[in-house]
């Protein structure tokens, strides 16, 4: 999975290709080629 500061070529790599946002994180997700993964952000950290 790649880390990138920006996703915006991320998302256009394939057709089938998501944008999710899951805890904080903005991932990139590609079912039918997994190599496309990629991630943006990082998850808050949690005050106690």
């Amino acid at each position: 999975m790649q880390v990138l500061c920006s996703l915006k070529s991320a998302k256009n790599r394939s057709s089938d290709c998501q944008v999710v946002k899951r805890r904080g994180r903005v991932y990139v997700i590609c079912k039918s080629n997994p190599k496309f993964k990629a991630v943006q952000g990082r998850a808050k950290m949690k005050r106690k």
